[in-house]
């Protein structure tokens, strides 16, 4: 089959390798028909992430068509269109009973990490039975896709830690997809201002569009002044970090107000300062997180209803064997004003 492969830092190709079979009797084999690219896989291309090592099978998020399945999977059959979750959770270590499914012992975030992931014609998902979902008859399985990872992952690490309460001040920094998805699933409280900072006017006017309530393009230096002429003076209730880099961090701890949460989604790869001088007297709550995909079965019923379209974050469509040219273009997106690509299997 082919395969996109990590090949250390800067490196990738796309390979001939084996196909999965199964290895133990929860795991199921599935037949990927879209899948996607994530920032996190360019962290992993930047040498972000040192548990990724070279020769592993990129990507965590996709749907696909059930191959087979080993003799302990009850739930699904060969067949079924699934969704594929970003985490593997057995469902019963510690970590799973406290529904922290990002650190299960045996699973968490492993696909495209520590064992082959998404980005191929096949993958293998151990622990089929609480890392798949059935796809519900007629919805879009190409918006699904976009519940794979970043509409849990914007909701939960940012939306959900950040505490976004009806009412309240929200700024997102930095509007790619994962800071959109967040801007989506904010929008589920009714804040009474959701402001998007970021450098790029084209991904400003995306979030324009979906729904924020001021933008602010931080290119000037002058990021901080204008979201306090925003908020009276006061900065905002919840700032959400979504990029990942040091001066974003540095930047919400500048707009948060007194009794405000910081919640990190953005993955960092080198130290970020803290300014423990400034916040230390004012009841800030600073909060970080690995997506558990415990939101997923709900954002999967609203986007059923059609509560929310996460299709709005698809800008490009490649197939498989252009994945290196859906990578340059994912990963040049101030150019090519890309946010998420869909990948399809020949």
């Amino acid at each position: 089959m082919k395969a996109l492969i990590y090949k250390g830092p800067g490196q990738k190709a796309l390979e001939d390798r084996p196909m999965p079979d199964i290895q133990s009797a929860g795991d199921a084999v599935v037949k990927i028909t879209k899948t996607t690219i994530c920032g996190t896989d360019l962290h992993i291309l930047k040498g972000d992430v040192p548990s990724c090592t070279p020769g592993r099978v990129l990507g965590h998020e996709g749907v696909g068509i059930v191959e087979k399945v080993g003799s302990g999977v009850a739930s699904f059959k060969k067949g079924d269109h699934v969704l594929i979750s970003c985490i593997s959770a057995c469902g019963r270590c510690e970590f799973c009973r406290k529904g922290m499914f990002s650190h299960c012992t045996t699973g968490g975030w492993i696909l495209g990490n520590t064992i082959d992931g998404t980005q191929a014609e096949y993958v293998r998902i151990p622990h089929a039975e609480t890392s798949l979902y059935h796809i519900p008859k007629g919805v879009d399985e190409e918006a699904l896709v976009m519940l794979s990872d970043i509409l849990p992952t914007g909701f939960e690490c940012g939306v959900l830690n950040g505490r976004v309460a009806p009412g309240s001040s929200v700024a997102i920094v930095g509007a790619g997809p994962i800071g959109l998805a967040a801007l989506l699933t904010a929008k589920f409280y009714s804040p009474a201002e959701i402001i998007v900072i970021d450098l790029d006017d084209n991904r400003l006017s995306v979030a324009k569009h979906f729904g924020a309530t001021h933008t602010v393009n931080s290119g000037d230096g002058k990021a901080i002044e204008k979201v306090m002429e925003i908020t009276g003076g006061k900065g905002v209730d919840t700032s959400i970090e979504a990029v990942g880099i040091p001066a974003t961090f540095v930047l919400c701890q500048r707009i948060v107000a007194a009794g405000g949460t910081i919640a990190n989604i953005g993955v960092h790869g080198v130290k970020a300062d803290l300014h423990l001088e400034d916040l230390w007297s004012h009841n800030i709550t600073i909060t970080t997180r690995l997506v558990d995909t415990v939101s997923t079965p709900m954002l999967l019923k609203t986007v059923q209803a059609q509560k929310i379209d996460p299709k709005l974050l698809i800008t490009h469509r490649f197939k498989l064997a252009d994945m290196m040219k859906a990578y340059e273009v994912f990963g040049h997106a101030a150019d090519t004003k890309a946010l998420k690509v869909i990948i399809e299997a020949e």
